[in-house]
């Protein structure tokens, strides 16, 4: 029985022109501060937050708001409210994903923005101004990196694989020795991007990654043809009153069943 094609939801295209305008502006107003020592406060003791996340996010949250008042708001960088839960769609937003990294002067952060309904994102945008990079994607019409349509790589005898050392060592022994260990990138976002634009496979995500880190990242690596799912197999969902989720695996093939198989033995 052949698979319907998913059908957009009404206003997404509208909404994605929306998200990349705004997470264009953002990356102008954080390049801003790129490599000129912003001040920095730490959240919790160990999360850095820059005055340059503070100021894209205002920009954002101004900005997105203005053009859909009846949207839910979520992000890193302001306080929940669970008025939120009763909106239809809700912008999903991570002003700087990869704020170490900035700070460090790596280039591979991004702004990270989404639409989300009924727990799926609709609309998704990764804007990386220090990369020269936009990546963004709707449902069931491919995902796009500076306008040209990317695909996540086929699959080869020798896998190029980031993230934690500790959980890339539980792969497998028969397939350690087909895995290119890459360097372990701080902007989650940014290195599901790199698996949906061919120059990764697969990664890992430790426990507690929140939806503003993966939501527009989720949409773009599905539509080029990969998945990121949880340790039952699922896909995350957006959103909701839980935005922490636990361990996950992205990649595509037979890789990603490998991580996924590893990710199920993990007790969380």
């Amino acid at each position: 029985m052949p698979v319907p094609e998913p059908v957009i939801s009404a206003g997404a295209a509208e909404d994605l022109a929306v998200l990349r305008e705004a997470a264009r502006e953002a990356g102008v107003i954080a390049m801003r501060y790129f490599g000129k020592n912003p001040q920095v406060w730490m959240k919790g003791g160990t999360s850095p937050v820059s005055e340059a996340d503070h100021a894209a996010d205002a920009y954002l949250q101004r900005t997105l708001l203005a053009a859909r008042p009846d949207y839910g708001w979520l992000s890193e960088e302001t306080a929940d409210d669970p008025v939120r839960l009763s909106a239809r769609r809700t912008f999903v937003v991570d002003p700087i994903d990869g704020t170490r990294g900035f700070l460090e002067g790596q280039r591979s952060w991004c702004v990270s923005v989404a639409v989300v309904e009924d727990g799926r994102t609709l609309a998704g945008v990764l804007e990386c101004p220090a990369m020269q990079e936009t990546y963004w994607a709707l449902p069931g019409e491919g995902a796009f990196r500076n306008g040209t349509r990317i695909a996540v790589r086929e699959p080869s005898e020798l896998a190029t694989i980031s993230g934690l050392k500790s959980m890339i060592d539980m792969v497998p022994a028969h397939w350690q020795s087909r895995l290119n260990r890459a360097p372990y990138y701080p902007s989650l976002a940014y290195r599901l991007a790199m698996i949906a634009n061919g120059q990764l496979d697969a990664t890992f995500v430790k426990p507690n990654a929140h939806d503003w880190d993966i939501a527009a990242a989720d949409l773009i690596l599905r539509e080029a043809g990969g998945e990121l799912i949880d340790r039952h197999g699922r896909p995350p969902r957006y959103a909701g009153e839980v935005i922490r989720h636990g361990t996950l695996a992205a990649g595509s093939g037979a890789l990603l069943a490998v991580l996924a198989g590893v990710i199920a033995g993990l007790e969380e």
